[in-house]
């Protein structure tokens, strides 16, 4: 197996594993937070798949436009992420389509050699474009350790939580 492939697989079950938190959610599960000003589960959740597409946007924009609403217009004129305002139930589609384009976008580029584009000129994955899809399984893992630690504070049980850590056997495959 190339490194590539290898890092494609990976990519894969990061996406099995978002999908299986997202599944387990019930709507409360949402807006739990921790009472302090922290971000709720939902806010966790779009940022993690809003991500894929804000970083697309600047990389590699043809590869961002199917995530998009040119419709709609941000502040800076840019169009708006498609899943701005969805209900979280729709959340499975975004992330599902941003993997999606994350792919297509790693692909293309090191099928052309091209880098990615690098408008604030900080070195966007200049070593391989694949580097985009290790960053974002590091980013989900991460807001998704986040999500966990809100759902025990907001009294799932053990039972419940043990449930949801299953999904570490997707990486054991």
């Amino acid at each position: 197996m190339s490194n590539l492939d290898f890092l494609l697989e990976s990519f894969r079950r990061n996406a099995r594993v978002n999908e299986v938190l997202l599944t387990a959610l019930s709507p409360a599960d949402f807006a739990l937070s921790d009472g302090q000003g922290g971000w709720t589960v939902e806010r966790h959740l779009r940022h993690m798949a809003g991500f894929r597409v804000s970083w697309l946007w600047n990389l590699s924009r043809d590869h961002a436009m199917p995530l998009l609403d040119p419709t709609r217009t941000d502040a800076d004129g840019d169009p708006m992420w498609r899943w701005q305002e969805s209900p979280p139930a729709e959340l499975n589609a975004a992330f599902t389509a941003g993997d999606e384009a994350a792919v297509k976008a790693v692909e293309a580029h090191l099928a052309s050699g091209e880098p990615f584009a690098d408008p604030w000129n900080e070195g966007s994955y200049r070593a391989s474009p694949a580097h985009f899809l290790q960053h974002t399984i590091v980013h989900d893992s991460h807001h998704r350790g986040q999500v966990m630690a809100l759902l025990r504070q907001g009294g799932h049980t053990k039972e419940q939580m043990d449930e949801l850590d299953n999904h570490w056997a997707i990486w054991r495959e």
